[in-house]
């Protein structure tokens, strides 16, 4: 019996999975999506190309690899669509490598109208969605009244759409939100269309039977400290982003989980609203996002950033039960003569090293101080040039965390990852 290994983002997202996924995934007969929408984008950099995988899972550029969309995510036809259109033209074939749960959640256009009128409504109260119809689609779910792959084949597929378009509208306008509710019907209808040309499976069986001779590889969305139970509520994502979520997006039992590789930034970001407790509002954060390019792969918003964060990452390691450390982008910070790295907090002026449930409570980091390593590391691949101050560093994350880094990634190109 095979194991289903896992890649989770241990922060707030926007880790660098895609790439990570990317490497492994050629170790994997198959990749699988278990959660999320198209609001993340995972970036994957290959042979001089770029692509960023909204809700296509990250083997899709890998030859011979059979890519699952799990029952826990959300998939909206058009973006699906268009992304699939990108991806042939890069090389991909994604009707042939793509399955797709029949219990995959369908986003419609009133579900992106509904999500930008409940965050208009919300003024500054707002958690900073995408507005990409995310969290209503999941709130749906939840109702047990959403649109699932499965019900595309269905002779009535077309009314119980409009039944649902129809509550949403009433919802739109009662917020006052102004919106054409019917622009986007047609473009909908021929999305739809484009997936009933996809194989639509009883996912639960498919990777269970999968298992039984062959390893998978699940990836996630977003990140641990965005999960909708323990992440930093209410300013998170609407679904499980953490290793339960592999089991009830996939239809696994805990036992069939092997390795969790726990990616993470050598640094911290975070988009939208909520607490970031190392987040710098100075030039060294200014420089950060510079060299770090730290705009969302999907909206381009300018990312928060911040020191990397010791008590989160602790917190994720242990929630996630992560195996293997994966350390992203420490090459952006060669230039830096001091790095820190927060190591506990202060609340109401007592230190902890836990990582609180409240969101508003005032946390003050307290910081550990490294020298810089004032080395280009951008596509070293040898680890024996790599200078004593970055390994001193690695060191000191391994320590506090109890977890090895195994992966050590210094580039964005597939190939530049240190395996140690």
């Amino acid at each position: 019996m095979s194991k289903i290994d896992v890649v989770l983002g241990l922060q707030w997202g926007d880790e660098g999975k895609g790439k990570i996924v990317d490497v492994l995934a050629g170790r994997y007969p198959a990749v699988a999506r278990f959660q999320g929408g198209p609001n993340a984008g995972h970036s994957l950099h290959f042979a001089g190309r770029d692509f960023v995988a909204r809700s296509l899972p990250s083997g899709i550029f890998r030859e011979g690899c059979t890519n699952i969309i799990g029952n826990g995510v959300v998939l909206d036809p058009i973006e699906f669509r268009d992304e699939c259109g990108q991806a042939a033209l890069l090389g991909a074939k994604p009707s042939g490598s793509v399955l797709i749960s029949k219990k995959t959640t369908i986003i419609a256009p009133t579900h992106r109208l509904l999500d930008a009128a409940r965050e208009a409504a919300a003024g500054k109260g707002k958690i900073g969605s995408t507005l990409r119809g995310i969290g209503p689609a999941y709130a749906d779910k939840t109702a047990r009244r959403a649109l699932r792959a499965g019900d595309i084949l269905s002779p009535d597929f077309e009314a119980r759409w409009k039944a649902l378009k129809a509550q949403h509208v009433a919802e739109i306008r009662s917020l006052g939100f102004e919106c054409d509710p019917d622009k986007e019907d047609a473009d909908f209808l021929s999305a739809v269309e484009f997936l009933r040309g996809f194989r639509l499976v009883d996912s639960e069986n498919f990777v269970n039977g999968w298992l039984d001779s062959k390893p998978m590889l699940a990836e996630g969305a977003q990140g641990t400290l965005l999960d909708i139970d323990h992440g930093s509520y209410p300013f998170v994502t609407s679904s499980n982003t953490t290793i339960g979520g592999v089991c009830t997006g996939l239809g696994v039992p805990p036992h069939r989980i092997g390795r969790v590789f726990g990616i993470f930034k050598a640094y911290c970001t975070r988009v939208g609203s909520g607490p970031f407790p190392t987040e710098l509002f100075d030039a060294t954060g200014d420089e950060i996002r510079r060299v770090g390019h730290e705009f969302g792969a999907v909206t381009g918003r300018p990312r928060r950033t911040g020191w990397l964060d010791l008590v989160a990452l602790r917190y994720a390691v242990m929630v996630d039960g992560v195996t293997d450390l994966v350390m992203m982008k420490a090459d952006c910070l060669d230039g830096f003569d001091t790095i820190k790295i927060c190591t506990s907090y202060k609340i109401n002026g007592v230190e902890t090293s836990d990582f609180p449930s409240e969101t508003d409570a005032p946390i003050e980091p307290v910081y550990t101080e490294f020298p810089g390593w004032k080395q280009d590391l951008c596509g070293v691949t040898d680890p024996s040039v790599l200078p004593k101050a970055f390994n001193d560093y690695v060191a000191f994350i391994e320590s506090a965390t109890g977890v090895p880094v195994s992966i050590v990634s210094l580039g964005p190109d597939r190939d530049t990852i240190i395996e140690r």
